[in-house]
């Protein structure tokens, strides 16, 4: 818990009422152009701990058009954010992540580094956590999944650590707000007990030296920094480590079935890109035919890792391909910084000569998936609703509308919108009952 943030409290009403008091005395700057649409929370794993209040916050305060949340296995920031980003006219979209198995690249790595055919794999522009029971069971099965998954985790590296042995109730859980710890987490608390276990610091160091091969002067951030706590997942939770189990073809739902659990919610299914370095995202073209085969209508890219400033490399090469081949696609573009590490940016350099070029079309897809989100919600009028089916023939034509929509439309034009939203309206309708609420 950080609990020298009231912004983010595991007590929801504390957040609530602190994010009331901090949106009423803050001097917002007008928002620019940049976004960052996929940030974790809380609710799975933030380096800085923000919760969904906090991160909505920081946002509007960076002047950010745009921001988007994304957690693991879970959908539980949904409503905080929603409720966050109207309170503060912040445009704004949900997401989930997971991974999935992808059978036709059961040979092949594709973005889960040692693991064939394991894939991460995203939903975006969720609405709403009222969902079907069949929708509710799957994502109820993501989460005991991950938690049975780690317990078993923690007892092969207690094992192997011992005598330092986490107690999942006492020392993991305390840290996430509603038990949806992830890898991150357990390597937090390991690194947290070996320094109450071992107070002084030569110790500490000695006794990671003689559990992680590492000499101890080269130990970095002891007790508990991203160095000590990298090294440990590395260690002991990775390919090779104590803790690791080699998945096979039945330890994640196949991509088509969480596909298909997030079309029953009105979400997006969002294939998500590593750095084309893989055997599978060499294969791009065939990994996305299979993928779009099932649904996926998104591609989530984070940018910041698949470039060096002043660099042209291979990387480099990778990310403006994959890019090209989207806009060939018309395919939205999400696009973030995750925030799950120590480090990560809050905010994408759009200003830096690998990025500017680009900047425009994650801009666009941001745009497009708040317009999807804010359609969806207010009217079950998203991207991929029966509505959109019937008003446009093409697919750049959809996305000239919702990134229209999504450009002139912020929250604080809900309620009025609302009012005289309609599914009998015509696309031209709608853009001009936007421009007719946000001029008001």
């Amino acid at each position: 818990m950080n609990s020298e943030d009231p912004c983010s409290h595991f007590d929801s009403n504390v957040r609530a009422e602190a994010l009331r008091k901090e949106a009423a005395e803050s001097d917002f700057p007008p928002p620019t152009s940049w976004v960052n649409a996929h940030a974790h929370t809380f609710y799975s794993f933030n380096y800085k701990g923000y919760s969904p209040s906090r991160f909505a916050l920081e946002a509007k305060r960076a002047g950010l058009e745009m921001g988007g949340i994304v957690d693991f296995d879970v959908l539980d920031g949904l409503e905080e954010f929603w409720q966050a980003s109207r309170l503060l006219d912040l445009k704004a979209c949900v997401g989930i992540e997971s991974r999935v198995f992808v059978p036709e690249f059961s040979d092949r790595v594709i973005n889960s580094p040692g693991e064939p055919g394991v894939s991460y794999h995203m939903g975006t522009g969720f609405t709403t956590t009222g969902i079907s029971t069949e929708a509710q069971t799957f994502l109820d099965g993501m989460r005991q999944t991950s938690e049975q998954r780690n317990r078993a985790m923690v007892e092969r590296v207690n094992a192997f650590l011992s005598p330092l042995e986490l107690n999942y109730e006492q020392d993991v859980m305390p840290l996430v707000p509603k038990g949806n710890a992830t890898e991150r987490h357990l390597c937090l608390a390991y690194a947290r007990k070996a320094s109450s276990q071992y107070p002084e610091e030569s110790d500490l160091r000695n006794f990671w030296s003689e559990k992680l091969g590492v000499a101890a002067e080269d130990l970095k951030d002891v007790p508990d920094g991203r160095g000590v706590t990298d090294l440990i997942r590395a260690k002991t939770m990775k390919q090779g480590g104590a803790g690791y189990v080699q998945p096979g073809s039945g330890s994640f739902p196949k991509m088509a079935k969480m596909n298909e659990f997030v079309l029953q919610c009105g979400a997006l299914p969002t294939m998500t890109w590593l750095d084309g370095c893989s055997a599978g995202e060499e294969a791009i073209e065939e990994l996305l035919e299979v993928a779009r085969s099932t649904g996926v209508v998104v591609f989530n890219i984070i940018p910041d890792r698949n470039y060096t400033p002043g660099t042209k490399d291979q990387k480099l090469t990778n990310l403006q391909k994959v890019v090209e081949i989207c806009k060939d696609l018309n395919m939205p573009l999400l696009g973030g910084t995750e925030m799950n590490s120590p480090g990560q940016k809050f905010v994408d350099d759009f200003d830096s000569d690998e990025l500017k070029p680009m900047h425009p079309y994650f801009l666009e897809g941001s745009r497009i998936l708040h317009a999807h989100s804010t359609l969806q919600r207010l009217a079950g009028m998203g991207y991929l609703s029966p509505w959109s089916d019937d008003q446009f023939a093409s697919v750049a034509a959809k996305n000239e509308f919702y990134a229209r929509f999504g450009e002139i439309f912020s929250p604080r034009g809900d309620e009025a919108l609302q009012n005289d939203l309609s599914d009998s309206l015509g696309s031209r309708e709608v853009i001009s009952l936007a421009e007719r609420v946000m001029s008001a």
